[in-house]
C-alpha cells in the first residue's frame, strides 16, 4: 500500500461539481480517502483565460503503482470530458488530475516523474496540500511542504 497525493483542478463547467465526481471516483477506483483538502479559487497558471480555477489535493491509500495509477487518472479525465493532457501549453480543462507524491518514491520516466517537477512553485498546489500534508517531507527537497509553501 501506498499513500498517493493528487492535485485536482478545473476551470470549465460546474467547477465545484467537477472536483466532487473527480474525487468520488478516485475513491471508488483508485483507493481509499485519507484526507481531501478545501477547494482553493485560483487565477490561471501559465496561461490567460477568463475562467478561475478550483483546486484541491486528495490523499489516497492505494495498491496501485504510480504508472497505474497515472493510467486511472487519465482514464477518469477522459471519462469527465478532457481529451487531450497539456503539451507544453495550458488551456481551460474540465478537470485536470496531477500526481504530485506516491510516498517517498523519486521516478524520472518519458511518462511520468515524481514528485511532481512543479508542484513546490504552484501556490494553487502547495496551499491545499499543505492542509492535508504540512509535515510530509518532499523526497529531493528534503523540506517540509510547510516549509516549501513559507518560501513561494
Amino acid at each position: 500500500m501506498a499513500t498517493a497525493y493528487l492535485g485536482l483542478g478545473t476551470n470549465v463547467g460546474n467547477k465545484r461539481g467537477n472536483l466532487v465526481t473527480a474525487s468520488a471516483l478516485l475513491a471508488e477506483r483508485v483507493g481509499d480517502v485519507l484526507a481531501l483538502s478545501d477547494m482553493y479559487e485560483t487565477e490561471p497558471w501559465g496561461f490567460e483565460s477568463e475562467n478561475t480555477f478550483l483546486n484541491a489535493v486528495i490523499v489516497l491509500m492505494t495498491e496501485f503503482s504510480p504508472i497505474e495509477l497515472l493510467d486511472a487518472t487519465r482514464q477518469i479525465e477522459i471519462e469527465m470530458g478532457r481529451i487531450k493532457k497539456s503539451d507544453g501549453s495550458y488551456h481551460d480543462r474540465i478537470i485536470d488530475i496531477d500526481l504530485l507524491m506516491v510516498d517517498e518514491q523519486i521516478i524520472h520516466t518519458e511518462r511520468l516523474i515524481l514528485p511532481h517537477p512543479l508542484m513546490h512553485k504552484r501556490l494553487f498546489v502547495m496551499e491545499p496540500l499543505v492542509e492535508v500534508a504540512p509535515l510530509v517531507k518532499h523526497p529531493v527537497l528534503g523540506k517540509t511542504m510547510s516549509e516549501l509553501l513559507s518560501e513561494l
